[in-house]
C-alpha cells in the first residue's frame, strides 16, 4: 500500500456542507473502513468546499504536492469526490500519485487507468448531456418571450478585471506554497542550480503550475520567486 503512506482528500460542493460537515463524515468513514488493517500512516486529511468542475482547488494541490513529497498515495472516498472530467483526471494521472478509490478496486497499471479513464469519460458524457438539456430548456423559455436572470453587470469591468487578477494571484501563491515541501526536500538550501532543480522536478514527474509541459530553469526561478513572496507576505 505506497509504503504504508496515504494522504486523504475530501470534497464537499458547498460552504453549508463543508461548515455542517454534512457529507464529510461519511468520506471520513469510508477512508477509514478502507485503510482498516494492515500497516500504515495517514499523513494528512484535506477537505476541499467547491465544485467538482472547478480544476482550480487549492487543498488538491496541496494534498497532491504532498503526496509527491512523500511518495504517498491519495485516498478518495468516491471518483466523483475527485473529478467530473477528464481533464482534470488527466493531470492527476500525469502527476505519477498512485490514485486509491474507496468505492472502488484497487485501479493500478495500464488496465487499471484506461479502465477509471473510461469511467470518467461517461461521467463527462452525462454532465455534458444534463447541460445541454439545460440550455435547451431556457433558450425555448426565452423564445416565449420569458426574461432569464438579472442584470449580472458590464462585463470586462475594471472590477472583473481587479477580481480576475485577484484570483489569479491566489492561485499562483497557493500552488507555490503547494510545492514548496518539495521544493525544500529537492534543494534544502536554495543553492543547487535552477537547471539541477528542474530536472529533479521532472524526474519525479511534478506537474508546472500550468499542469502540462516541462519544469524548466526560468519556472524554477520563477517558483523561488513565488515562494519569497508569500514568506515576505
Amino acid at each position: 500500500m505506497a509504503n504504508g503512506r496515504f494522504v486523504s482528500y475530501l470534497r464537499v460542493s458547498t460552504d453549508r456542507q463543508g461548515k455542517s460537515g454534512l457529507g464529510l463524515e461519511a468520506q471520513r468513514e469510508a477512508v477509514a473502513t478502507y485503510l482498516n488493517g494492515g500497516s500504515w500512516k495517514l499523513i494528512a486529511e484535506f477537505v476541499e468546499v467547491e465544485s467538482g468542475r472547478r480544476s482550480d482547488r487549492p487543498e488538491f494541490a496541496k494534498a497532491l504536492a504532498l503526496c509527491q513529497a512523500h511518495r504517498a498515495a491519495l485516498v478518495v472516498a468516491k471518483v466523483d469526490r475527485l473529478a467530473r472530467s477528464q481533464n482534470f483526471l488527466y493531470r492527476v494521472l500525469a502527476s505519477g500519485v498512485d490514485v486509491r478509490f474507496c468505492d472502488l478496486p484497487q485501479i493500478e497499471g495500464p488496465t487499471g487507468r484506461f479502465l477509471l479513464q473510461s469511467m470518467m469519460s461517461v461521467a463527462e458524457l452525462e454532465a455534458g448531456l444534463i447541460s445541454a438539456r439545460t440550455k435547451a430548456a431556457l433558450t425555448a423559455a426565452k423564445a416565449r418571450g420569458k426574461k432569464l436572470g438579472g442584470f449580472r453587470g458590464r462585463a470586462g469591468t475594471a472590477a472583473d478585471t481587479a477580481l480576475a487578477r485577484t484570483a489569479r494571484s491566489q492561485a499562483v501563491a497557493a500552488r507555490a506554497a503547494a510545492l514548496a515541501p518539495i521544493l525544500a526536500r529537492i534543494d534544502p538550501n536554495g543553492a543547487a542550480p535552477l537547471r539541477v532543480v528542474a530536472a529533479a522536478l521532472n524526474e519525479e514527474g511534478v506537474p508546472t503550475p500550468r499542469g502540462h509541459g516541462s519544469w524548466t530553469a526560468t519556472g524554477v526561478a520563477r517558483l523561488r520567486q513565488q515562494m519569497a513572496s508569500n514568506a515576505s507576505a
